[in-house]
């Protein structure tokens, strides 16, 4: 009698490299958001995988800990930030143009990164105290540098009034700005372009020179 041939088992693929990435992605997204909504302190990697729909375990095959999970949240978010800025800064405009341009970056950001800008907000005072992120007041010293140089030359060049109280202007501009991330989400009635002209056109008639 003929031998019936034994049915051959083929090995899972294994995910491609771009598979890969959009998972990881994808997970960062999801913790992100769930970093946002239930505090850092009290998500637990349980918690995240529950929220992607894996197990625990599963988990640890991306990421080797909800620390690490976080500081590439952030990073990535201040690193498009300061692409977004360092062009602005480098591109030669005028302090009003300067400012408005800075604003309307701020606001794409918290468009592409706004549980990533919660978390900063609600979450950086007790992160910097950690080497690993340490990175958080690097950032925070060059944003400050950034937004008052602009204040202070558009005082020197008389564009913002002289009376201006550049510091306590730099803090309501960006405390009114990235508090935006508490209520805005992506795909919304207005675009963040035009959340930043709105903003703008009520920000800039406080502070600007009238003709």
């Amino acid at each position: 009698m003929p031998t019936k041939k034994k049915p051959q088992v083929t090995a899972p693929k294994k995910p491609t490299a771009a598979a890969a990435q959009a998972r990881r992605h994808e997970l960062l997204g999801t913790a992100a958001e769930v970093f946002a909504e239930q505090g850092y302190n009290a998500t637990t990697v349980r918690t995240i995988a529950d929220h992607a729909g894996m197990l625990a375990g599963s988990l640890y095959y991306h990421f080797d800990s909800k620390e690490s999970m976080l500081e590439e949240i952030l990073r990535t978010f201040l690193d498009e930030l300061w692409d977004g800025y360092d062009t602005v800064l480098a591109s030669g405009l005028g302090p009003r143009e300067t400012l408005e341009a800075l604003v309307t970056e701020s606001f794409r950001e918290i468009d592409r990164h706004r549980a990533a800008v919660a978390i900063y907000q609600k979450e950086s005072k007790q992160l910097v105290a950690q080497d690993r992120f340490a990175f958080l007041a690097d950032s925070q010293r060059r944003f400050e540098k950034a937004w008052l140089s602009t204040l202070e030359r558009g005082v020197a060049e008389r564009v913002f009034r002289a009376d201006l109280d550049v510091r306590l202007a730099y803090r309501f501009v960006r405390d009114t700005v990235w508090v935006a991330a508490s209520w805005y989400r992506p795909g919304g009635q207005h675009s963040p372009e035009e959340i930043a002209r709105q903003y703008l056109s009520m920000v800039l008639d406080g502070i600007a020179v009238r003709e």
